[in-house]
């Protein structure tokens, strides 16, 4: 284990809404959170990419994660909103049901993913968190970005 993974003992995180439940995503990887724009339809893409839109001159895919992760769909309102994330070379946005806030969470408060949640949604998760009475699931960006 190198020094800086043995020094990181919390992480920040940003906590989002999807239907019920709240997920999260280490705040180094969000550029920007956007309130809902509109978004150009791509033909012939995964049915989870909503589109793409124009987001400071740099034109990034739109990820609908309700429907990446098979929850039914609800309309857009006034808390959707898109997380624009930065993996690498990769900008994408995510839409969201609503950005809940920022918090730091302890390294060794994460806790492996059930065995029992299983479904296509338990590879885009990397661990779940309880932190006092909230419970949380941190997602597997990479996963939640590939293709397939």
């Amino acid at each position: 284990m190198s020094n800086e993974t043995a020094a990181k003992t919390e992480m920040k995180v940003i906590v989002f809404q999807l239907k019920d439940e709240e997920y999260a995503i280490e705040v180094d990887y969000i550029q920007s959170i956007e309130r809902m724009q509109p978004v150009t339809r791509i033909p012939s893409t995964y049915p989870f990419v909503t589109g793409v839109m124009n987001l400071r001159g740099v034109i990034t895919p739109i990820i609908n994660l309700r429907k990446r992760f098979g929850i039914e769909e609800k309309g857009l309102d006034e808390a959707t909103r898109i997380l624009v994330i930065q993996k690498g070379d990769i900008e994408i946005g995510f839409i969201v049901d609503g950005a809940n806030d920022v918090i730091d969470i302890p390294v060794d408060k994460i806790e492996p993913t059930p065995e029992v949640v299983g479904g296509i949604e338990a590879e885009y998760l990397r661990g779940v968190v309880k932190l006092n009475k909230r419970l949380f699931t941190l997602l597997n960006l990479e996963k939640v970005i590939q293709e397939s």
